[in-house]
């Protein structure tokens, strides 16, 4: 069962994680990628970070309602993650163009998350 507490610890883990990716890539990679891979690779820890954000915060508020539809944005965060920046680390790892055409599923499953997000909170919060 995906309760706040684990969606929340897995938000709070993620950004972490992001905080380190951008680390790793701002030190050990900036001589290894061309400007452009690098750029590619920020945009990718920028959209984990602030989704994973996202993501504690989904926690935190499917820890205070019952709403279901917080439930469903955490999972198309996660899978949104997944495929934006994972795509995106895979580009820049691989350079394999294939990986940049997964890009756009996961920004679809972002769009589609900050919309169950609200649509939640107008149905589960009160005033």
């Amino acid at each position: 069962m995906l309760t706040g507490k684990k969606v929340a610890v897995t938000g709070a883990i993620l950004s972490g994680l992001a905080v380190a990716m951008g680390a790793f890539g701002a030190h050990a990679l900036k001589d290894v990628l061309t400007p452009e891979r690098l750029e590619t690779y920020k945009t990718a820890v920028s959209y984990m970070a602030w989704h994973s954000l996202a993501l504690f915060v989904v926690g935190f508020l499917l820890s205070k309602t019952k709403e279901r539809l917080f439930r469903t944005a955490a999972i198309t965060l996660l899978v949104g993650m997944l495929l934006f920046s994972g795509s995106l680390f895979a580009l820049v790892s691989t350079d394999v163009p294939l990986f940049g055409a997964i890009t756009p599923l996961g920004g679809v499953l972002f769009i589609l998350s900050w919309i169950l997000i609200a649509l939640g909170a107008h149905r589960g919060l009160k005033e």
